[in-house]
């Protein structure tokens, strides 16, 4: 089976078209937010209102089906986008760079970016914080075109027809939508959902949006539940709808993506532990309760092996030289002695000699070597023009091409509800059982293709204490540290409940890599995993002193169709606080994390 992969791999990079790091500076995709769809009529409507009762005649669904076609093409478009699509297409390393790879993959300690991309003109990104929006707005500016591909469908007139395609196309626009509060602490998500097309619009508060969204999760729940009540021949129809257009669940089913909506619930309960522990309880246990993703099979992604795609993190790192290892995570996988220090990252791809003793000189292929996030880094994307490319990438493999981009992984599931039972709430499971299941089901690489983590992962489960670790910078030694990691991996009942929420924390971050979205989250809110400290804060937007991280990203500007005005007018107040990088979201309460 891994060897027919692996030949099957060569083949398609063969025929690839791969981007040369010396012919690229800065990401080419820019979002206008415009309409895209192929009916020039906007529908607005009730888009979270689901009739799933409604009696449905035969007639009537062939004529919504018929009529719906285009929407739902746009529905598996509206997916790719969820990771890094674009304009009908599967994941790009184009795409995936502005939404993810240039701002919170570095915002959540998993990689740097090594150079300013400078093209001779000033460095556009100077340092790990250096605010500039046309970056920090390409995750606002993803969100625009799925609303753009999904907002006409749940908005149309004859979807409720087929309320089961409404609930999912509804689904994907709220985790869309709780991905990007997340992210920059208030989004005008009442008129996106809408369908509102035009200026003013008004931001909602995070907590009246994150309300919104578990309702809106609570009533697809019970559509998609009460699909089985339906008659054979509707079923079949929804079934050849979801055969050809539902490109995220592993068994196109209704069920899977009854499990994702609830466990997006779980998530976002989590997120919500400090601000309304009751309430985040409550959340927490109907999620469960309803049934979240359990096995591997249940996982929702968009898995390159089937799709006929690269991963684009692997192309950003290897073809463009645009992406390196973080220090933080060097530190922390070498702590823990993790088996993907060295089957995830390669070691040094060349050269490097230290600044102060041109004698000093470390070989190519030496020893994995991250980079110190917030380095005031140089121009160039080649060896010869920046020594900094040679720090390592991402494991040049055909695993790590192969990797699934992931929307709901089960080992975070599980990690989830670890943390749950730690609080004392009712996940059906102990903490520890979660935990340990979560690091089983932690695999990175495509389930598929190695052998290599199963057949390590019991001897990374009992180590009791983390190793000495110093992180080295070949080249400039003051960028040197000491490793910030105290715990160990394998569980102890005895410890504290900090010690074992860090516990879970830590493990459910490396489970979860590369999706930094939900790492910067825990980050924000819990502190967890420790990291060293970003270097030159100062080079952000003022707000930030040494020893902080970034809280969230500035409010969407007007490239994105949102206007300073609407800023102005709603934006700041639905913050609560001013629109800068070192502003709290609603849920990420200073203080103990019990």
């Amino acid at each position: 089976m891994k060897k027919t992969i692996l030949t099957a791999f060569c083949a398609m990079l063969a025929a690839a078209s791969l981007h040369s790091c010396l012919d690229f500076d800065m990401p080419t995709d820019t979002f206008t937010g415009g309409q895209t769809d192929l009916d020039p009529v906007v529908y607005r409507g009730k888009a979270d209102s689901i009739d799933y009762r409604k009696v449905i005649s035969e007639q009537g669904f062939n004529d919504a089906m018929s009529e719906l076609q285009q929407y739902f093409a746009q529905m598996k478009t509206a997916q790719y986008y969820l990771r890094g699509g674009k304009d009908g297409q599967t994941p790009g390393p184009h795409q995936y760079q502005y939404v993810y790879n240039i701002t919170v993959d570095n915002y959540a300690g998993y990689l740097v970016v090594p150079h300013n991309f400078s093209n001779g003109q000033g460095g556009l990104l100077n340092s790990t914080y250096a605010y500039n929006q046309d970056y920090c707005d390409g995750p606002y500016g993803a969100f625009l075109s799925i609303k753009n591909n999904i907002a006409n469908m749940i908005n149309h007139p004859m979807i409720d027809s087929i309320p089961e395609m409404k609930a999912i196309g509804l689904l994907i626009f709220d985790y869309s939508a709780q991905e990007m509060v997340d992210l920059y602490g208030s989004i005008p998500y009442v008129d996106h959902k809408s369908n509102k097309e035009s200026n003013p619009f008004t931001f909602n508060k995070m907590a009246d949006i994150y309300a919104s969204i578990v309702d809106n999760l609570d009533t697809i729940n019970a559509c998609l539940k009460h699909f089985d009540s339906r008659p054979d021949w509707y079923k079949a129809g929804v079934q050849s709808i979801l055969g050809q257009y539902d490109v995220m669940t592993q068994d196109k089913s209704v069920a899977s993506w009854c499990r994702l909506a609830n466990s997006l619930k779980l998530r976002m309960a989590m997120h919500t532990v400090k601000v309304q522990p009751s309430v985040a309880q409550k959340w927490a246990e109907e999620a469960v309760q309803a049934g979240v993703v359990e096995t591997t099979a249940q996982e929702l992604l968009l898995d390159p092996m089937n799709m006929g795609y690269t991963n684009p993190l692997f192309e950003i790192a290897n073809n463009w030289g645009d992406t390196r290892l973080n220090a933080s995570f060097e530190s922390l996988l070498a702590s823990l002695k993790h088996p993907y220090l060295e089957y995830v990252f390669d070691k040094n791809s060349n050269i490097v000699v230290n600044s102060s003793d041109p004698n000093d000189i470390m070989q190519a292929n030496t020893r994995i070597m991250g980079l110190r996030a917030g380095i005031r880094m140089i121009p160039g994307q080649a060896y010869k023009d920046n020594f900094r490319i040679a720090y390592s990438s991402i494991k040049n493999n055909g695993e790590m091409a192969m990797a699934p981009l992931y929307l709901m992984k089960v080992s975070e599931v599980e990690f989830l509800r670890a943390e749950g039972a730690l609080r004392g709430w009712n996940m059906g499971g102990s903490a520890q059982q979660f935990y340990e299941q979560g690091i089983r089901n932690a695999q990175v690489e495509h389930r598929l293709m190695s052998t290599y983590y199963p057949n390590a992962v019991d001897e990374y489960m009992s180590l009791e204490a983390p190793v000495a670790y110093k992180y080295v910078d070949q080249y400039d030694h003051s960028y040197d540290a000491e490793s910030v990691t105290t715990i160990g991996v394998k569980w102890n009942e005895g410890d504290s409940q900090e010690t074992k929420l860090e516990k879970i924390i830590t493990q459910k971050y490396i489970a979860g890599f590369p999706y930094s979205y939900e790492a910067w989250n825990d980050l924000r809110r819990t502190g967890y995993p420790k990291q060293f400290e970003v270097l030159n804060v100062e080079d952000g937007d003022g707000s930030l002193v040494q020893g902080d991280i970034i809280r969230k990203i500035p409010l969407p500007g007007s490239d994105t169709s949102v206007g300073m005005s609407d800023i102005t007018a709603s934006g700041i107040e639905a913050l609560g606080g001013s629109d800068t990088q070192g502003t709290r979201v609603w849920w990420d309460v200073a203080g103990s994390n019990f």
